[in-house]
């Protein structure tokens, strides 16, 4: 019994979460500013004016503010907002150096590590464009800002809008393993045992101010938090402020190639998580015989507070129960 819990324990792989902001983190501008924006006819400054205008006039929140503007314009250019439409402006989104061989990379590194690795995206940009690049298919999900399509196939509202201030409820939903948006469980306390991700083996890598609360969430628990910059532009400005306030533990360039430093510094992330869960499984696999001892001896101590024998039967299965704890614990106890 003994050695079989040790199996069980041995047996299980640690989970591991690097959540990525796409805009200017994984991608070099704004995702609509690609094709989308330009689609309409229309200069991507003059749209993010009035959509910016839209919101300070209607006390509105920014994303909700754009979302709409796409629909204004739609209707104005005569363009139909059709899912298909988003996701084929996704194909044409272009990527930073090496993102589009990142993911098999590091996934490669953490298992050779022993670790379960899974990548998610936590984005206020449009979901439907993500969908539509060619590295969707390598996130477990896509959390962005998102649109309702009629019977028809068209968008007229939003499903979600997701901002810097509630981009933070998905790092909750990974943790615990909570993934639809809807499921209000995310709220409830959740024993340690029963947690998907452990907070401190979660990375966060964005790019700017909207980051922060992300940021902020993932390092004081433990986790990770990577601030990344254009290579070409090299301003820096952001980074050094967020490391100087505590936000990140590490910056680089959003060079996601194999010999940079984004690379270098998640391996060695991955190294760290995987030495804090070799200790980790040694901890649990002492608990085994640590916890039957405490749990045999408070038993022993409670049979001698009884004044009376027990029952034949009752006293049977007291000592099968007592032999069942032996059973777990290693060495000499006498």
């Amino acid at each position: 019994m003994y050695e079989k819990a040790i199996e069980e324990i041995r047996a299980k792989k640690p989970r591991m979460a690097i959540c990525y902001d796409f805009d200017k983190t994984l991608s070099p501008d704004d995702m609509q500013a690609f094709t989308l924006i330009p689609s309409f006819g229309i200069d991507k400054d003059e749209f993010w004016k009035d959509s910016n205008k839209r919101a300070t006039d209607n006390l509105m929140d920014n994303n909700l503010a754009w979302m709409y503007e796409l629909i204004r314009y739609s209707k104005f250019k005569g363009k139909s907002l059709r899912r298909e439409y988003f996701q084929e402006a996704g194909t044409h989104v272009p990527l930073y150096k090496g993102v589009d061989t990142w993911f098999d990379r590091m996934n490669k590194y953490a298992d050779s590590k022993g670790i379960v690795l899974e990548h998610y995206i936590i984005s206020s940009g449009l979901k439907e464009i993500i969908e539509g690049s060619k590295i969707a298919s390598k996130f477990k999900r896509i959390y962005a800002s998102s649109y309702m399509y009629d019977p028809d196939g068209i968008a007229v509202w939003a499903t979600q809008a997701i901002n810097y201030t509630n981009k933070t409820q998905y790092i909750f939903r990974i943790a615990k393993g909570i993934f639809e948006e809807y499921d209000e469980r995310v709220n409830d306390s959740m024993p340690e045992n029963q947690i998907y991700v452990p907070y401190e083996n979660i990375v966060y890598v964005g790019d700017s101010a909207t980051d922060i609360p992300c940021m902020r969430l993932v390092k004081s628990k433990g986790g990770y938090a990577i601030g990344v910059f254009d290579p070409q532009k090299d301003n820096r400005k952001k980074v050094y402020q967020l490391f100087n306030d505590g936000r990140i533990n590490f910056y680089a360039p959003a060079d996601y190639s194999a010999r940079s430093s984004m690379s270098q510094y998640m391996k060695q992330i991955i190294d760290e998580i995987t030495a804090r869960e070799a200790i980790k499984t040694e901890q649990a696999v002492m608990n085994i015989s640590a916890s039957a001892y405490k749990m045999l001896t408070d038993t022993q101590k409670m049979i001698g507070l009884v004044p009376e024998k027990l029952p034949a039967r009752e006293k049977k299965k007291l000592d099968e129960g007592l032999e069942e704890l032996k059973g777990l614990i290693e060495g000499n106890i006498d």
